[in-house]
Parts: structure tokens; sequence; C-alpha cells
């Protein structure tokens, strides 16, 4: 199973908190609050997001923590870049941290990065904008023309 981090995930979490109220400097205790992610974990969100170029940090007595762009134009892929390194499914893909032991017997050599591309690509096009939006499911038949389908039974071919 291919899953994220918890940090990453409470990134998503938080950065959308942010873009909810754009334009506005957010403290790391304000943020902790709204989201109920412990302040000890926002502080290290914010640590790796400014660096990253996510957010912007801002010194002072009214200082905080800011998006650097709007949602639409933060992908979902810098998120999981700026927290747990690059994209990678196997030690053998480009960018991946560490070294394969067997990777020169390998059969698969090379052939995991046409799905670590496929993978990262599709990470790039889903934004934090979209992570934020509603989920819509399609209206489900009115009750009266589902039970009259369920009662018909389908028809049986002639021979």
């Amino acid at each position: 199973m291919i899953r994220l981090s918890k940090l990453t995930d409470y990134a998503i979490v938080v950065l959308s908190e942010m873009a909810r109220h754009a334009g506005t400097v957010h403290t790391v205790a304000l943020l902790a609050d709204r989201t109920g992610v412990p302040a000890p974990t926002v502080a290290k969100l914010m640590k790796a997001m400014t660096p990253a170029g996510l957010t912007t940090s801002q010194r002072g007595a009214s200082g905080g923590y800011a998006l650097s762009r709007p949602a639409d134009a933060i992908s979902i892929a810098e998120i999981i870049t700026a927290l747990d390194g690059p994209i990678a499914l196997t030690a053998c893909v480009d960018g991946a941290d560490s070294q394969c032991g067997v990777e020169q017997l390998c059969p698969m050599r090379g052939g995991w990065e046409k799905v670590n591309r496929a993978i990262r690509g599709a990470l790039e096009q889903v934004t934090l904008a979209d992570m934020m939006a509603p989920i819509t499911f399609p209206a489900a038949p009115p009750r009266s023309v589902a039970a009259a389908s369920a009662a018909t039974p389908p028809a049986r071919p002639a021979y």
C-alpha cells in the first residue's frame, strides 16, 4: 500500500486552513486551535513549508505564517516533497534517497521509474484548492424509479 506520512496529511489540513483565510498572517497557536493539530507539529510543519516556498514567515508581535501563493497554485506533489522528500516508490528510482543493494542485477531496473513518473505527474495535477473542494456524488435516481427497475425482471432473449 502506498501511504502518505501523517505529517503530510497534517500539512494539507493546516495549509487548507491557511487558504480559507488567504491574505492573513496565522500564528502557530491559532492554526493549532483551528485544526486540532498539536502546536509543536504545526511549528514543525511551518519550518518545513517555508524553506520549500509554500509559506512565508513574518517576525514580530504581529508575525506568523501565510501562504506564499494561492491554493490553486500549490500542488500536492510540492507538499509531499517538502515533508517526505522526492516522490519515489522504490530505492532504484530517480530522486530516491537510498540505494538498492541488488540494483545491478535487477530485471526491473529502470522500469519502476515509469510508475514513479505517473504517480508524480498525477500528484502534480492535484492542487491544495482541489483538496478543499467539497466532494460531490451523483444523485441517486428517485426511489420510485429505482424500485420499479428492481421489481421488473430483465427481459429474456428469445431463442
